[in-house]
């Protein structure tokens, strides 16, 4: 799997010896978790799980060197069951996912680190993340944060529908994908479908409303794309990218001068 996380951010890359010599209460680890799923037509399985290390590696060469921020090896595989029958998609049941993350926590919360990051870039994973943020918090006693996508970033000149309906394989995915890794993306392959309309009122939203309904990817969308790739181009990936590293690098930085009370 192609990585932008810096060597020397890499916790992989150190021995344990190195890992021993970190100081417990300041240093932040990051955990990746994404998925491998379909990504429709023109972009590919990994799709998650290469945003996540893009938006992470660009935003961790951005803190001073000094700053004891490591990533830890990700989770590639998440909750995924919405694009199930898709060929290519690997999910975890939710008790699978969280099992993981939790007995990691242990592994870390059990030679003394106190500082924990779940940085999240897949949809599906989003409740999990912030259950089992709490829930590490209270077992472990670890100040745990969850950090999601692009920090918040506004990703400037993204139009209302695709902001708020452009939920998988749209502008944004395709976007950064092609100022990175162009030869994933498949651009003759392109298809359209949104999950509902921003313009029109509605009584029931998918997400992020007091009421929703379920979804599976193939209630709408045959192609498997939910937001609109056309108007993507590298010149937009490279824009977002910075503003959205930007953003995860401060909100790094803050988490590790968070008061670490007991």
């Amino acid at each position: 799997m192609k990585s932008w996380i810096p060597d020397h951010r890499n916790f992989a890359y150190l021995n344990w010896k190195q890992v021993d010599a970190l100081p417990r209460d300041g240093t932040l680890l990051v955990l990746p978790t994404a998925a491998i799923e379909q990504h429709g037509h023109h972009l590919p399985l990994a799709t998650d799980s290469l945003i996540n290390h893009l938006l992470l590696g660009h935003a961790l060469a951005k803190l001073p060197r000094e700053q004891p921020i490591y990533a830890l090896p990700p989770v590639h595989y998440g909750k995924s069951n919405e694009h199930l029958g898709f060929p290519g998609t690997l999910s975890l049941s939710a008790n699978t996912f969280m099992a993981i993350l939790r007995d990691l926590a242990a592994s870390l919360a059990g030679v003394g680190f106190e500082r924990l990051v779940l940085y999240n870039t897949h949809g599906g994973n989003t409740a999990l993340v912030d259950v089992m943020a709490r829930d590490i918090r209270a077992e472990f006693k670890l100040r745990t944060f969850a950090l999601h996508g692009s920090g918040g970033a506004q990703l400037e000149g993204l139009n209302p529908q695709e902001r708020a309906y452009g939920f998988h394989a749209g502008e944004v995915e395709t976007a950064l994908l092609l100022a990175s890794i162009p030869e994933l993306v498949d651009s003759s392959a392109y298809t359209v479908n949104y999950i509902a309309d921003v313009n029109q009122a509605q009584d029931l939203r998918p997400e992020s409303a007091p009421a929703i309904f379920a979804w599976l990817t193939r209630d709408i969308a045959e192609s498997g794309v939910m937001g609109d790739p056309r108007p993507a181009t590298a010149e937009k990936g490279a824009r977002w990218l910075e503003q959205a590293a930007i953003q995860l690098a401060r909100a790094l930085s803050a988490m590790l001068k968070f008061p670490n009370s007991a």
